[in-house]
């Protein structure tokens, strides 16, 4: 697991003395230089990316730096890397969920030491993520049983989960990625 602190991150690539992500440039500087620390790591890699000390974040940095970053691991064949999110204030996210919404993203974050999904899922999706995040790591049947559908329905879902980087598969079933520590960047 690897955590990427996002103001040490953003005054090493603007200004020493900035802790607000409030200009599109300002945030495509910070998503590059988090990129760029994601390949440096080999995978499989849970990176936790955090906010904590990040004082203002609008709605075109929060486009730059959370979405596009999303968009990346999405597209991209990256299914042994995840990113999870953590430190976000209830002002961050709504700049967070504003964008997550408009480009029908979803990302896992730590609330308070839970994982939760924000962005856009449907509820199906979100039944499926929940069978897993208390009970996993589990595999599509035991989850199939659990909410009272087929084997293939659940791994469909569970998939679909997994390919939007909701989930990660592991030997032993699917699990809800979580990346709390690890080496600050």
């Amino acid at each position: 697991m690897h955590h990427i602190d996002v103001s040490r991150v953003l005054r090493g690539a603007v200004c020493e003395l900035y802790s607000n992500l409030v200009t599109r440039p300002t945030g495509a500087a910070v998503r590059t230089a988090i990129e760029a620390l994601l390949a440096e790591r080999n995978p499989p890699t849970i990176t936790t990316i955090d906010f904590s000390h990040v004082n203002l974040l609008d709605f075109s940095c929060a486009d730059e730096i959370v979405a596009k970053l999303l968009l990346s691991h999405v597209d991209a064949d990256v299914h042994d890397r995840y990113v999870c999110f953590r430190g976000m204030r209830e002002d961050h996210l709504d700049a967070v969920e504003a964008v997550l919404e408009h480009r029908a993203l979803a990302l896992v974050w730590d609330r308070d030491g839970w994982p939760e999904l924000l962005g856009r899922v449907d509820a199906d999706e979100r039944r499926h993520w929940d069978a897993v995040r208390s009970g996993g790591p589990v595999w599509a049947p035991t989850v199939a049983r659990t909410l009272g559908n087929t084997a293939a329905d659940a791994e469909a879902r569970l998939t679909q989960l997994w390919r939007r980087r909701l989930l990660m598969r592991q030997d032993n079933g699917f699990v809800v990625p979580r990346g709390v520590g690890g080496v600050a960047a």
